[in-house]
């Protein structure tokens, strides 16, 4: 059969869930430091922190006026919090404002140079302009706070990075090192039976399929990889259920039209 191929388009995952940010302000005249240089120092509750939530709330609602709004709010209400400005910065880039977004993103990581969620969300941002180096050294920045509640998310993203700059080796290594901290996190999954998949490693590429629908809902481009992985291992049935399921699923999808030409 003739091969389609199509990259599975990859994803930096950033938290917009503001509220749960490690990190939010350290007051002048506490003690810096109360984790003996392991993590973030101890923080202490913030007027802008309403604010921080209700601009997160907004902008996973796609209310991008309002989650301004209220980013503006919270860096007034606390111009010391590191996540008032992250939340900012969050904002900028979804906006399309991009140099405002580098300047909120660098303010937020001089207020806490440990916060890790801010350093993945710039490792992010930094990946996007295609500043590779840069980009991988603020998530691993981000890992080496070990009060980061969320690894994967890092990791994911620093292989994911990895894979856009055409590492492919390291960016498996790193989509392992997230599946080790959470062994059902679907997109590392997902991106390592892509990775199976083009490396000729098709029982592996079927093994993190399977163990991607056990935890997330099938895509047209995981349906896809499924149909032409089990082509290579001549599994008809299985690619006759991928088939079906693509085309009942996602009928308008590039995938789906595709299939239907060469079937």
């Amino acid at each position: 059969m003739k091969q389609f191929s199509l990259r599975i388009s990859v994803v930096l995952i950033v938290g917009l869930s503001l509220t749960a940010c490690q990190q939010r302000t350290v007051r002048p005249g506490t003690s810096p430091d109360t984790t003996g240089n392991l993590g973030s120092p101890l923080v202490q509750p913030s007027p802008a922190d309403v604010y921080i939530g209700l601009s997160g709330a907004y902008l996973r609602e796609g209310l991008l006026t309002e989650a301004f709004k209220n980013a503006q709010k919270a860096v007034i209400a606390d111009p010391s919090s590191s996540n008032a400005h992250y939340a900012q910065a969050l904002v900028h880039q979804r906006l399309g404002q991009l140099d405002q977004a580098d300047t909120s993103f660098r303010r937020s990581i001089s207020l806490d140079a440990r916060n890790p969620v801010a350093l993945n969300a710039y490792g992010s941002f930094l990946c996007a302009q295609q500043s590779y180096e840069d980009a991988d050294a603020h998530f691993r920045r981000a890992l080496n706070n070990p009060l980061y509640t969320t690894p994967w998310l890092a990791w994911h993203n620093a292989g994911s990075c990895n894979e856009r700059a055409g590492d492919i080796d390291r960016a498996e290594s790193d989509y392992r090192a997230a599946l080790r901290t959470n062994a059902g996190f679907a997109p590392s999954l997902l991106a390592m039976a892509k990775i199976s998949f083009e490396t000729g490693s098709y029982l592996s590429a079927r093994g993190y399929l399977q163990r991607f629908a056990e935890v997330a809902s099938h895509t047209a481009e995981s349906l896809w990889l499924g149909f032409r992985t089990e082509n290579q291992l001549g599994d008809k049935n299985q690619m006759a259920s991928y088939s079906l399921k693509l085309r009942a699923k996602f009928p308008d999808s590039d995938q789906a039209k595709y299939l239907k030409s060469i079937e």
